[in-house]
Formats: C-alpha cells, sequence, structure tokens
C-alpha cells in the first residue's frame, strides 16, 4: 500500500539500442502481456510502441522504439527518426545492450545520440543468462568509459527477478506527477494495429533471406460477427518483389496456411474469442522507397 508521504510519480521512459538487442521482451516482460511482436530478425520493430504501466503508486509510460541502425531505405530513416524523437519525450533512457556481442559501431552511434539528448540514462546490459559472468565486468568496463550512465544494470529480459529490480532502478527517476492514462490502459495502440504485427511477426518467423524485411501488412477488414461467436480478419501482406509472393504463399499456399494458422491462434488469444482470418499477398514495388506508401501502410509517425 502506498504510503501517505509518498507522492505518486508519473513518467516516460524511452527503451532505446541497436537492433535486435531485446527491447521488445524487456517491455513485454515489464507489463506481463504481449504489445509488441518480438523476432530473431534485426529491425523487427517499425513503429513506435507505447506500453503503459500502472501500480499503486506510480504510472510509467514507456516507448519501444526501432532499432537505430545506419538506414540504407527511406523506411530505415523513417525509423531512425523514430527511435530519436522518442526520446524526446522522455524522463529516462534505457539503453539496451546484447551481453553476447561486444560493443560494435551501432552501439557507438547510440552512445553519441545519448551525448547530443542530455537526458538520464540507464544501461541495461540484456541476455546475461547467455554469457559468462567473467564477460560482463569488461563489457561494463568500457562501456562505462564511452558515456557516464547513471545506472548500470546487466540483466536477462526473461527473468521477472531481473525485470523487477529494473523497475526499482527506473521508479526514482520518474517525476511526481498525475496518471496521464487510464489505470486499465496497457498501449494506445489499435487491437487492429496489434493484429497486424502479430501476422508480420508470423510472417518473420517462417520465412528466410530478404523476406523479412520486404513485408508490410495491412488490416483491411475486422469484423465482430455475434451471431457466430468470431471475427473475421482480412489482412494483405504486401511484399516489395514478384519473386517473393510465391516464397509467401508456398507450393499449394502450405506457407500462407502456416504463417495464417499460427497468427490466428495467437490473434484468438489476444480477443479471448474465435477469429476467421483471411491473408492475402500483393506486390506493392520497392515500397520501403516510397515516401507514399510507407505514410500508407502506417510507418510514418
Amino acid at each position: 500500500m502506498k504510503k501517505d508521504t509518498e507522492k505518486f510519480r508519473y513518467g516516460c521512459v524511452a527503451i532505446i539500442g541497436k537492433p535486435n538487442v531485446g527491447k521488445s521482451t524487456i517491455l513485454n516482460n515489464i507489463l506481463s502481456k504481449k504489445v509488441t511482436i518480438v523476432s530473431d530478425k534485426p529491425e523487427t520493430t517499425r513503429h513506435r510502441i507505447l506500453g503503459i504501466l500502472t501500480r499503486e503508486d506510480f504510472q510509467i509510460a514507456f516507448i519501444d522504439t526501432p532499432g537505430i541502425h545506419k538506414p540504407f531505405y527511406p523506411l530505415g530513416k523513417q525509423m531512425v527518426m523514430t527511435a530519436r524523437a522518442s526520446v524526446d519525450y522522455a524522463d529516462l533512457v534505457l539503453f539496451v545492450m546484447d551481453a553476447t556481442n561486444a560493443i560494435k559501431e551501432e552501439d557507438i552511434r547510440v552512445i553519441n545520440f545519448l551525448r547530443e539528448a542530455k537526458k538520464p540514462s540507464v544501461l541495461v546490459i540484456n541476455k546475461i543468462d547467455l554469457v559468462k559472468k567473467s564477460r560482463l565486468l569488461p563489457l561494463i568496463d568500457e562501456a562505462s568509459k564511452l558515456f557516464e550512465f547513471n545506472e548500470v544494470l546487466p540483466l536477462s529480459a526473461l527473468n521477472k527477478n531481473d525485470i523487477a529490480i529494473l523497475l526499482g532502478v527506473i521508479k526514482p527517476f520518474m517525476p511526481e506527477g498525475l496518471m496521464l492514462y487510464q489505470r486499465e490502459t496497457i498501449t494506445d495502440r489499435s487491437t487492429e494495429f496489434l493484429i497486424g504485427e502479430l501476422i508480420r511477426e508470423k510472417v518473420l518467423e517462417f520465412t528466410r533471406d530478404e523476406i523479412p524485411h520486404s513485408v508490410a501488412v495491412s488490416v483491411e477488414d475486422f469484423i465482430e460477427r455475434k451471431e457466430k461467436n468470431l471475427y473475421y480478419i482480412g489482412a494483405i501482406i504486401f511484399v516489395e518483389r514478384s519473386s517473393q509472393k510465391p516464397i509467401i504463399i508456398g507450393h499449394k499456399g502450405s506457407m500462407l496456411k502456416v504463417i495464417g494458422k499460427s497468427a490466428r491462434e495467437e490473434i484468438e488469444v489476444l480477443l479471448g474469442k474465435k477469429v476467421f482470418l483471411e491473408l492475402w499477398v500483393k506486390i506493392l514495388n520497392n515500397w520501403r522507397k516510397d515516401p507514399h506508401a510507407i505514410r500508407m501502410l502506417g510507418y510514418s509517425e
């Protein structure tokens, strides 16, 4: 129970880092709910994803951001701009690094950005369950020499105790203030958005090579059919080239069936009701290079 002398805290935390370091996994486990998709493919997160944690004495708005990288397409440039802009709103920045990798140019790029941003920053070294402890100290030492972090915390995003410790580190940085979101709100993203991302996650999971980076999903229909006690969902999977379409569809539709079945099962968990999911695959030529297509698909924020 909150002490009478303790003021309520509200603040915003931006989670940044290079691609594929576990930013989305950290957010999902902070919330104990999946609000952002997870994949071992780099550049999975393309949007700013807001996740809201409300407790008796605080509310924290976490911003999961696209990985900061050297972009080669207009889409990549938009993603990096989104990540950088998110820090402007933050009271605290979590800079996430991967314990299994040495500090690389991409990490230095993020550190240089932190230096410009001049925000309180916590270095989170993720995936410590995958390395020997002897490897952590040199990594922490090297990172600490590059930038003066307010705190340094090695953790595993999959460990509930580590997540609880992380929250304990974050809370003192949050200013006193009123709750901004209703207590039951977990994200500002629509259900349709979450459905589209779950479908894209399954494409990432089951395809290879250049396909994951070339795919976008648009949910065209989201209809509750009360007489059948289910939702009808129709979605388009966009690819960039004609050669990619048969890969997504597979032999006699086999790959599309696998993607659809796996996505439908997760969407049913999200909605708490049976789902009829219909997917189409269409070509949108070189959409990652087309500013109009990027806006149409919702990547301009």
